[in-house]
């Protein structure tokens, strides 16, 4: 049996860790450095970065116009509905040859105004006298019927409606007829009242 061999000297393969610790001297250690900063700026950019607090103010104030928005749809409809409801009955006031019923939907205001062939600025009684003096038979009357019409709220209680009328007549009242209306609303106690009216035909 033959007796073993000691083995003297540098082992033929070293740790890893010692090999490393021997070889980062010098320049390689600099690099060494460098690379691990490099590596942690990068981390530090693919980090998201927190949002000021004007940001967050900015995120939190739309998300709150959205939800007001939101809510305040199905109300806004229900003006716009009682609107065109409003045009709907002076069309049929207006065609059973009612002028009283028809200038009601008028505010009683001086303030309140018509513009047509000619101006008048006065109440319910005014804009009812400029009717009676305009159409002062029920041939002159003829029928009424609106069309087109669109209504679109300006702010709180003030509603802009514009559309299209039409009045079929004889010959004896006048013929056909046909123009376009504005019409400024305000919403009152007793509803919504008109209190401009710019009709053109």
């Amino acid at each position: 049996m033959r007796p073993s061999r000691r083995r003297t000297g540098t082992p033929k393969y070293r740790p890893i860790a010692a090999t490393m610790r021997s070889g980062i001297s010098g320049t390689s250690a600099r690099g060494t450095r460098v690379a691990w900063r490099k590596m942690a700026e990068r981390r530090t950019r693919a980090l998201p970065a927190t949002p000021s607090p004007l940001a967050f103010c900015t995120i939190i104030g739309g998300m709150l116009r959205w939800l007001v928005l939101i809510c305040s749809t199905p109300f806004l409809l229900a003006q716009t509905a009682d609107i065109r409801t409003i045009l709907k009955d002076s069309e049929t006031a207006w065609n059973r040859g009612d002028l009283v019923a028809f200038t009601a939907y008028y505010e009683d205001s001086p303030e309140t105004t018509f513009i047509g062939r000619e101006v008048v600025r006065g109440g319910t009684k005014a804009i009812l006298d400029r009717y009676r003096r305009a159409y002062p038979t029920a041939e002159a009357m003829g029928t009424l019927t609106f069309s087109e019409v669109e209504v679109r709220l300006l702010a709180q209680g003030i509603a802009l409606a514009t559309g299209k009328f039409a009045l079929k007549r004889t010959a004896a009242g006048g013929g056909d007829a046909a123009g376009r209306f504005t019409l400024i609303l305000r919403q009152t106690l007793s509803g919504w009242k008109i209190i401009h009216d710019h009709t053109s035909s």
